[in-house]
């Protein structure tokens, strides 16, 4: 907690300010600002706060205490203490949480890895044919762990190989043929750790939503459920126009083959009549 006695009044100031802030707006975030360049950061801060989403670089004991004061009017941001740890930044905004997250997904962009840090994921490297000449490179490649030999005159990877495992170690070897490789598998850019609108917490598990892949699923959903409705008989906004026009082809179609004479009906006969008249010619021979 923040102590009046213990604090500077400049820090005491500061954190005031992160929580007022903080209190002023309906969503908090927490955005992880590691391993993003300076010049990329500062354009990324011009681009948020063009948006009227600007995030606070402060340290962390600083929004910890701000957190911790807001958190005595809005509970549901103790949460969030958990997550400030490297390097962080704060977020008070409005908007849509799951938007926000796709924001902020946009900043992100593949780059090399130099050795020494932590896979995010599995690294699988595909079986291909390198744009390597042979040479010395084969041997490092194996050193690397990479599947490689001389084929046809060209150095390949014969087969798909998972060179590191998620949380393991990228080794300065094996990072610098995965550039050579043209592999890039970190991430650099903001990453958004946690949110609180409201009352309600969103770890980033639950905000990392593939948007296009929902919006697919629910098209594909309505149309489940309209061809269903359309089965039954079930009258909406939706099917009475498609159930109306069905019942109306399925009537034409009855009063055709029963012979029965409506304006609508009468023209359809006389073709069907005359196509019955040059089968039976033609099997007559008439």
């Amino acid at each position: 907690m923040v102590g009046r006695g213990s604090v500077p009044p400049a820090r005491l100031a500061r954190v005031e300010e992160l929580s007022a802030t903080i209190l002023a707006r309906p969503v908090t975030a927490l955005v992880g600002v590691r391993g993003v360049p300076a010049a990329a950061l500062q354009r990324m801060r011009r681009e948020l706060r063009r948006k009227n989403r600007p995030i606070i670089v402060a340290p962390n004991t600083a929004i910890r205490h701000a957190l911790e004061r807001a958190g005595k009017e809005r509970p549901a941001l103790q949460p969030l203490l958990a997550e400030v740890h490297d390097q962080t930044a704060l977020l008070a905004a409005d908007g849509n949480p799951f938007a926000l997250y796709q924001e902020f997904r946009k900043t992100r962009s593949p780059t090399p890895a130099r050795g020494g840090e932590v896979a995010p994921a599995d690294i699988l490297v595909p079986a291909q044919t390198t744009s390597f000449k042979p040479g010395p490179i084969v041997g490092e490649l194996q050193h690397a762990g990479f599947p490689a030999m001389i084929e046809k005159g060209k150095v390949v990877l014969k087969k798909d190989t998972l060179i590191v495992k998620a949380g393991q170690v990228i080794s300065r070897d094996v990072a610098g043929m995965l550039t050579r490789l043209e592999i890039f598998p970190l991430e650099v850019g903001l990453s958004l750790r946690a949110v609180v609108e409201g009352s309600s917490f969103y770890p980033a598990s639950v905000l990392a939503v593939d948007l296009d892949a929902q919006r697919a699923a629910f098209g594909r959903a309505a149309q489940l459920a309209l061809g269903l409705a359309l089965e039954l008989g079930y009258a909406t906004p939706a099917t009475v126009p498609l159930l109306v026009g069905r019942a109306h082809r399925r009537a034409l179609a009855l009063a055709i083959a029963a012979g029965y004479p409506t304006p609508e009906t009468i023209t359809p006969m006389f073709a069907q009549a005359i196509r019955a008249a040059a089968a039976l010619g033609k099997i007559t021979g008439t």
